[in-house]
């Protein structure tokens, strides 16, 4: 197999050529070593790329057999193996345990290549004083987005074609949006964080995968969904196996679009066009359509933000402990140590307060969309935008208010879902007059991805999107 043949592949593909005997895991491992060799000083996507990559361990079958795989480097992780959280605060750090999420990894015949780049503590875009700039294949002058950065570029570049990624506020959706790439935030409780994370971020952070196809998202569902002891609660699990709603008819379903923008933040005309064509599109294959409002006050989700900041105020210095250092501009970013000591000085009494603002989020959410079968919004509402700015958290100019309140901005449409814990996920749907990847996120009720799955197969077929080349591809562009 040559590399560009490699890189044209979906995770699927290729495991259906392993399982076919047509080539071994060996051979993909050394195709993405040479993708690695060859793309990444360019995008600086990956941070660690295993000496003993091509002994690494993986099942001999399954829905991923012998697939080249890469992790982030904050969320699943690997006994031995360095996990450094895009900070030189953790630099050396080897947990002694592999996660639940790497254990079915292994278990679906995933080969672990290495670790991808994320931004300090997933803090930010795509930017870290420990690793740089990741740099986007689309335009190397442009973001990736965060905190997925690494994984984003990598999979867009055809390094690999899956690698993991996480999602506390729009992580994975936005370098989705941004890289041409299919992002799914699944629902609370869906892929569980253990052994000890499965309530991180109060519930709001999950654990997922970059991926370029539909029928790849639906098999990694298969893959790492599923309960594990001690996780604070377990969801409602699907009647079938994911990739069998590939052939499940969609029925007709009543949609809400929003076209509309939810924060004081300006849509780019053509994010709005690309959610126009797809509410048309739907409307064509025979759903019912509706516009629909802002379903929370951008106050209300600001005051969150705040709040979940300070709760988590001051958690550092424990980890610093740990690593037996100290925080100073040495270990951390500028923007880092001003989050860290934002609310520090806060009453316990602020908790109850911050707690009861996430409940009523998700009641008057619930209450606005409850209605609709699936929401269609724009993912961010604007293409890629250039590297640097506020998003850069090594700015040392850079207030923790104004750092915030531009996120709150530009996630509005994200955010907003992990705090309702809905499943939802970014479809590379459109490009700009300049080439740029255009995602449109699809939302839907709280634990049924299967919708997702079978909409988002529809939309594909609708609007093939895998052909899509960035400049910067394994084996050259189209």
């Amino acid at each position: 197999m040559k590399l560009r043949e490699y890189a044209t592949h979906d995770a699927t593909g290729l495991a259906q050529l392993v399982n076919r005997r047509e080539i071994s895991a060996i051979e993909l491992i050394k195709l993405a070593r040479e993708a690695h060799e060859r793309i990444n000083p360019s995008i600086n996507a990956v941070v660690e790329f295993y000496d003993d990559a091509e002994s690494v361990p993986g099942a001999d079958t399954g829905p991923f057999s012998g697939v080249p795989f890469l992790r982030k480097d904050m969320g699943p992780y690997e006994a031995g193996r360095l996990q450094e959280f895009g900070s030189r605060l953790f630099v050396g750090y080897r947990p002694t345990v592999d996660s639940y999420f790497t254990q079915r990894a292994r278990a679906a015949g995933l080969r672990l290549l290495g670790r991808t780049t994320t931004p300090e503590l997933g803090i930010g875009s795509s930017e870290s004083a420990l690793c740089g700039i990741t740099r986007n294949p689309w335009n190397l002058d442009r973001t990736t987005g965060g905190s997925t950065a690494g994984s984003a570029a990598a999979v867009a570049a055809g390094i690999v074609p899956i690698a993991s990624g996480g999602d506390g506020g729009g992580s994975i959706r936005a370098p989705a949006s941004f890289c041409g790439l299919v992002g799914l935030n699944p629902s609370r409780g869906r892929i569980s964080g253990g052994p000890d994370q499965q309530d991180r971020g109060f519930g709001q952070s999950r654990n997922f995968v970059m991926c370029r196809t539909v029928r790849d998202m639906a098999a990694a569902l298969d893959v790492f969904s599923g309960p594990h002891p001690g996780d604070p609660f377990i969801i409602v699990q699907p009647d079938r196996l994911y990739v069998s709603e590939l052939s499940q008819p969609t029925g007709v379903m009543r949609v809400g679009v929003a076209r509309t923008r939810w924060a004081p933040v300006d849509m780019d005309p053509e994010v709005m066009n690309a959610v126009d064509s797809t509410a048309r599109l739907l409307e064509e294959m025979g759903h019912t359509v509706i516009d629909i409002d802002a379903p929370y006050e951008f106050e209300d989700a600001l005051n969150i933000w705040f709040g979940l900041s300070a709760l988590s105020s001051g958690s550092l210095e424990n980890s610093a402990q740990a690593m037996g250092r100290s925080l100073n501009a040495e270990t951390v970013e500028p923007l880092t140590l001003k989050l860290n000591n934002y609310g520090k000085n806060l009453p316990l009494s602020y908790s109850r307060e911050v707690h009861e603002a996430l409940r009523m989020m998700r009641l008057r959410v619930g209450e606005a969309l409850h209605s609709f079968d699936i929401v269609v919004t724009p993912t961010m509402p604007t293409v890629a935008f250039p590297q640097g700015g506020i998003h850069n958290t090594t700015n040392p100019s850079t207030s923790a208010e104004d750092f915030m309140k531009a996120y709150a901005g530009i996630y509005s449409h994200l955010r907003v879902f992990n705090i309702t814990g809905q499943p939802s996920v970014s479809l590379p749907l459109a490009q700009s007059a300049d080439g740029l990847p255009i995602g449109v996120q699809i939302v839907s009720r709280f634990g049924d991805e299967a919708t997702l799955v079978r909409i988002a197969r529809d939309l594909e077929e609708a609007i093939p999107w895998a052909a899509r080349r960035p400049p910067v591809f394994a084996g050259g562009p189209e």
